[in-house]
């Protein structure tokens, strides 16, 4: 699990996606990106179901003021191509990643996201004194997970700990960040847009929208799961990760 650290090539030297070619399972490598004050814990439970010879990277969201910014900060730490997997503000990331940099997406996968633009800090208050910054709300919290995970307080008090450890610095720029969108209709790599039936911050309708606006991309639905698919349903979504790859392999 030891990111390689080399600068990748500029932006737009390929204007392909690198993979229509078949990507043997044991050469996979699978970067992660969380979303909003979220670390790599969110994936704590969903990376012991991947097949073990993946070469499995959960990094955090390097600091930008845009979602390029942030982007392009990830690619200058990926040695090679690998298969993208974005939650919520992360998948965000991940379409930045695919358009500016398709040498290095393989695959993209996006889950609980939306291709709808936001305002920056349009769901949570001002970040005010980063020094003050306690952690997300329990009431946040609980309204991102599905109604009967609602009030699973270890759970919540393992999303809670994630933005504690992330802290207030962290709030203030993810907060502020510009998530206006890429052209999606200029992701050319294979795509896999996953949602949940339970969401409370992403609906179906998003989903769909998403899963429309890009060439080829195929859209699962996870039924018992709320916002936070990874936490909530981490076999489920790594069991369809795995297979929708398989496929692709074919």
């Amino acid at each position: 699990m030891n990111p390689a650290l080399e600068v990748p090539p500029d932006p737009g030297s390929d204007p392909g996606c690198v993979v229509e070619r078949p990507m043997p399972a044991s050469t996979k490598t699978i970067v992660l990106l969380p979303g909003f004050m979220l670390d790599d814990a969110l994936w704590d439970d969903f990376v012991p179901h991947l097949p073990r010879d993946w070469n499995v990277l959960p990094i955090a969201l390097p600091q930008g003021r845009t979602v390029l910014e942030v982007a392009q900060a990830v690619a200058a730490g990926l040695a090679g191509p690998a298969v993208v997997v974005g939650f919520s503000m992360g998948g965000y990331v991940g379409r930045s990643l695919a358009v500016a940099y398709p040498q290095l997406v393989q695959a993209l996968v996006l889950v609980a996201t939306s291709g709808r633009r936001e305002r920056p800090a349009a769901r949570f208050s001002a970040a005010g004194d980063p020094g003050s910054f306690a952690g997300l709300s329990r009431r946040a919290i609980q309204g991102a997970l599905s109604r009967q995970r609602a009030d699973d307080q270890v759970l919540v008090e393992r999303v809670r700990a994630m933005g504690v450890r992330l802290g207030g610095e962290a709030f203030a720029w993810q907060s502020a960040l510009d998530r206006t969108d890429v052209p999606l209709q200029e992701i050319a790599c294979p795509t896999l847009v996953v949602a949940a039936r339970q969401d409370r911050l992403r609906s179906i309708d998003e989903a769909r929208e998403l899963a429309g606006a890009i060439p080829g991309a195929h859209l699962e639905i996870i039924e018992d799961a709320g916002h936070l698919i990874p936490l909530e349903a981490p076999a489920l979504l790594a069991g369809m990760l795995v297979e929708w790859l398989r496929d692709r392999a074919h």
